[in-house]
């Protein structure tokens, strides 16, 4: 698999990485999260990304693939729900840092970011700092912010932050664009959620007021653009993992064949120029309106 480096942060990671959340559920059985993690490792994917909110995910990685830690760079997300501490304060992150150690059986965690927090308080509160501290400390080794819209603007700016999480798809693209797309793509490491704005394609009504269900409502005016497309995953996964200034994409799935497909589809590499043409042409009339769904 394509391997790129993560902007700044001296990390290499695979184009097409797992986002843990899934496998970390209880009623997956655990011997079922082990194989599913293993499997990953032995198709080539060398990024995993789990948080402190994804219920036994972090535990799940540190008991069944910290014997190949070498094999992956491991991302996970700090700054809340730790027992004793106000939320996104710097001893919430330091001790959440600490507790996902010892959770994920490791030393150093390569990526640690602050999930979704608040942007005065990541101007203010400290916690950027206390991610800095941990790094200088050689806990971690890159300090990032997981979000999208002001917060993730203030994140950038703040000039602690060497990688970020945020969402980019076809549905949504603001992240990446104008000012503070600029500030991303010089030397920030970008990693892509929401890489298949929760399939709009399959037809499923999404529950109101959600992200999916925006996603799906923008989909259908893109669409109703466009020329026939014969597989949404394919183009959606490879329109996102190619995108300028993005170096990975994460995809979360407890089907191993879903993962095989996800990793055919990186690995055939960009998208044609004309559908890429017809794409932004399709996204231009609104690219105003649709900021990011957070």
């Amino acid at each position: 698999m394509k391997i790129r480096q993560l902007g700044r942060t001296g990390l290499d990671v695979t184009v097409l990485g797992f986002g843990a959340m899934q496998i970390g559920h209880a009623r997956i059985a655990d011997a079922d999260a082990g194989r599913i993690l293993n499997q990953v490792l032995d198709m080539g994917i060398g990024l995993i990304d789990t948080a402190r909110s994804y219920g036994l995910s972090e535990e799940r990685i540190g008991r069944h693939i910290a014997s190949r830690r070498a094999e992956f760079v491991l991302s996970t997300k700090v700054g809340y729900g730790v027992d004793g501490c106000d939320d996104w304060t710097p001893q919430c992150v330091r001790r959440g840092i600490d507790e996902a150690r010892r959770r994920l059986r490791t030393e150093v965690i390569d990526i640690v970011h602050l999930h979704s927090c608040p942007a005065e308080t990541l101007i203010h509160g400290g916690v950027l700092d206390a991610l800095a501290e941990a790094r200088d400390a050689g806990s971690i080794v890159a300090v990032a912010y997981s979000g999208d819209g002001l917060p993730l603007a203030e994140s950038i700016r703040s000039g602690l932050i060497d990688s970020v999480q945020c969402s980019l798809n076809l549905c949504d693209r603001s992240n990446l664009q104008g000012e503070d797309g600029s500030a991303l793509r010089d030397g920030i490491g970008v990693i892509a959620k929401r890489a298949l704005a929760g399939a709009p394609w399959r037809g499923i009504e999404p529950c109101p007021d959600t992200p999916q269900a925006i996603y799906r409502e923008r989909f259908a005016c893109l669409a109703s653009r466009l020329p026939q497309v014969d597989d949404w995953a394919d183009t959606a996964l490879r329109f996102a993992a190619f995108y300028p200034g993005v170096h990975a994409v994460l995809c979360g799935s407890t089907d191993p064949e879903h993962i095989r497909s996800n990793r055919r589809s990186v690995d055939r590499g960009p998208l044609h120029s004309d559908l890429l043409d017809a794409l932004a042409d399709a996204y231009a009339p609104n690219s105003a309106q649709w900021g990011s769904v957070i």
